[in-house]
């Protein structure tokens, strides 16, 4: 059974995605620990990086190159400084050079040592192999990005579809919704209290609490960021940010000098009911606004669906609860952390294998189960809330125009937030004796039509919405 921390499901990195920007990072710096390990870094000669699958079809569009060379470079994503790397990038295309781990300086010109294959590898279809040549010899090693920035190295002896093999610690462990609810009635907690109770296991509740503010800071930070710039997104689509003038249009002359100063200027206001839609858009689009532009944002379960869980929260405190505080904000976390892990563990949170249904479908669930118990919903009505937002999600495809983070993915992530605030209000009203799908019959659900969507619809740029519009007609 996988033991997956919330930890693992909320990551701080760079976007504009997590699978195909933020797993490439963190593979290139394995692969320096792995040469570190056995002695081989000092004598590497030459660095070479092959991209397979749907690292390459969209990988230009996703900056996996740059992620690449970043995480060569030794840089972390969670503190690079994110304006400094176009410089980077610049630095090393116009010198041919590459600071490997920011400890010896090699030869690396970005087309020729960067290749993107158009073939898929057997084990999973983000594949990338790097090679260290030593003394004319050269010694490859396979990883797999598979969805969430989680990386894994081949192995082929376990070399199951998106499974990670390891011994759980948790004193908890749940794979299903079943086994969650098993614990909550057993100890007598709601869902919260059970991954709580997990998580104390493996670190000390001051860091629980640290690392979990670490994480609202990023995502509040990020949305505030989203919302006070203006302009157009990077790649070629010409893409106008609109949360600015969104938000221009909602906040009305107030003032405020910090994301946090701004959150409570934000709840001070009366928002009118057909406000409240635009707002929840507002926070959503602004995420995904800074995560397309290379901005700094949280995986929630990936950088492409980072916005929905922020707006969602955000809806929590500015809407329903003006008290809100952060014990409201961790019991939220840490409930959509959990229902995250059960779709990892039973289906995917990979779009190259699930297609958008296990990204902002599996956001949109974590979201709306983290609502329902905020707002006094059961464990098991917290469970029916997520299985309603997926069920609404299922068979949803990923095309990007470009094999771009921007058409449709950044209004999915309002469209997402939306349905899981709708989702956790059915949920409240409804009675889980009577439900006829429960969570878990709907992950299986997720997974199989997972593996019938064609390969095209799984994140490559080759169906819908990618072939039906030209790059010219944006």
């Amino acid at each position: 059974m996988e033991c997956i921390s919330v930890f693992d499901m909320l990551k701080i990195g760079v976007g504009p995605s997590s699978s195909h920007t933020l797993g490439p990072w963190r593979a290139a710096e394995r692969w320096i620990a792995d040469l570190k390990a056995s002695s081989r870094f000092d004598k590497v000669e030459n660095i070479k990086v092959d991209l397979y699958g749907s690292l390459s079809l969209t990988g230009k569009g996703h900056a996996t190159d740059y992620a690449v060379m970043l995480g060569l470079s030794g840089a972390d994503p969670e503190t690079i400084p994110v304006e400094s790397i176009d410089t980077t990038i610049a630095h090393i295309k116009n010198k041919a050079i590459l600071n490997f781990n920011g400890e010896k300086q090699l030869p690396f010109n970005p087309k020729e040592n960067i290749v993107f294959n158009r073939k898929f590898l057997d084990f999973h279809s983000n594949g990338l192999i790097f090679t260290a040549t030593i003394n004319g010899r050269n010694y490859k090693s396979t990883y797999y990005s598979i969805g969430g920035g989680f990386v894994v190295q081949e192995e082929r002896k376990n070399a199951k579809a998106n499974k990670l093999i390891f011994y759980c610690t948790f004193p908890y462990p749940t794979e299903t919704g079943n086994d969650l609810l098993k614990f909550c009635n057993q100890l007598n907690l709601p869902v919260s209290g059970v991954v709580l109770e997990n998580e104390k296991s493996i670190r000390e509740p001051d860091k629980i609490d640290s690392e979990l503010k670490r994480i609202w800071g990023t995502m509040l930070e990020c949305m505030y960021v989203g919302c006070h710039t203006e302009g157009n997104l990077p790649g070629g689509l010409n893409v106008r940010r609109r949360a600015y003038d969104m938000h221009k249009n909602l906040i009305g002359d107030f003032k405020y000098n910090s994301p946090e100063d701004w959150l409570q200027t934000i709840r001070k206001t009366e928002v009118k009911f057909r406000q409240i839609l635009k707002w929840v858009s507002c926070f959503a689009l602004s995420v995904n606004e800074v995560n397309a532009s290379l901005g700094r944002v949280v995986t929630a379960p990936t950088n492409g669906s980072a916005g929905v869980i922020p707006a969602v929260l955000m809806y929590y405190m500015v809407i329903e609860n003006h008290d809100a505080d952060f014990e409201h904000i961790k019991k939220f976390l840490l409930v959509a952390g959990e229902i995250g892990s059960i779709f990892k563990k039973g289906a995917t949170i990979s779009a190259a294998m699930g297609g958008c249904q296990a990204e902002i479908g599996v956001s949109s669930a974590m979201a709306a189960g983290a609502l329902c118990e905020l707002l006094g919903g059961t464990p098991e009505q917290v469970l029916v809330a997520a299985e309603i937002a997926m069920e609404h999600h299922l068979g949803l495809t990923c095309d990007p125009i470009g094999g771009l983070v921007q058409i449709p993915c950044i209004e999915r992530n309002s469209m997402g937030a939306i349905k899981a605030i709708n989702a956790a209000e059915l949920a409240l009203d409804t009675d889980p004796n009577n439900v006829k799908v429960p969570l878990d019959k709907v992950v299986s659900t997720m997974w199989e039509t997972a593996k019938d969507m064609n390969t095209k619809y799984k994140e490559t740029s080759e169906g819908g919405l990618a072939v039906g519009v030209n790059m010219s007609d944006c």
